[in-house]
């Protein structure tokens, strides 16, 4: 079988339609003939120019593992402190999503793989570029039962990353995935309604129905 033909062991509108992020992670190692084709399909991603300006670094090693997962939590909480939230405290009642995150930056070192997402040039094009590419990833690996969710770093850790995983200076590291099979279930997400996200000819357009 093609890594075409594997793919298709759900129809892609189950897929899109149940793919919400995924933060809890069992330690069970991924296939690595699953991580191939879910990497086949990342790069079969439309990219600006067919320029490809990207690279993925996939993170197994347990060691290097721990070791990025130190920085993301250092990053997040970076992130959290620009908004002036400086410990657990200090969340809003209600955000659960945001203790979510929370969570996925105490426990992120547990996923059995985690996906650096490289732009290989600086700047707002080439990340750009190398978005659409995270979202076939994650389609991919929902195909095989395998989660993940989009998560970036901050400035703060940006050069102890680059020279942690040899990333060369001109290169940018555009999100760290983390990827394994869900501690719970996929399924469906809660979104706006379309009228109030969406319009006809115009922003205020009104979207029919």
């Amino acid at each position: 079988m093609t890594t075409a033909e594997r793919l298709n062991t759900i129809p892609l509108g189950e897929a899109m339609f149940t793919q919400r992020a995924i933060r809890r992670f069992k330690p069970d190692p991924i296939p690595d003939d699953v991580l191939d084709d879910i990497m086949q399909a990342t790069i079969r991603a439309p990219n600006g120019g067919n320029n490809q300006q990207w690279h993925f670094i996939l993170v197994k090693d347990a060691g290097m593992r721990g070791k990025l997962a130190e920085l993301y939590h250092e990053a997040w909480w970076a992130k959290r402190a620009d908004a002036g939230i400086m410990g657990p405290e200090d969340i809003p009642p209600g955000k659960s999503s945001m203790r979510s995150a929370m969570r996925l930056a105490n426990e992120i070192g547990v996923a059995p793989v985690m996906v650096l997402v490289c732009a290989t040039a600086k700047g707002a094009q080439a990340m750009g570029s190398v978005i659409p590419s995270a979202q076939n990833m994650l389609l991919a690996a929902r195909a095989f039962g395998v989660g993940g969710t989009i998560a970036t770093l901050h400035p703060v850790v940006e050069e102890r990353v680059h020279q942690l995983f040899g990333i060369p200076e001109e290169a940018q590291v555009v999100y760290c995935m983390p990827l394994g099979y869900p501690r719970g279930e996929f399924g469906p997400v809660q979104r706006l309604p379309l009228a109030e996200v969406c319009g006809v000819d115009g922003w205020g357009g009104g979207y029919p129905g």
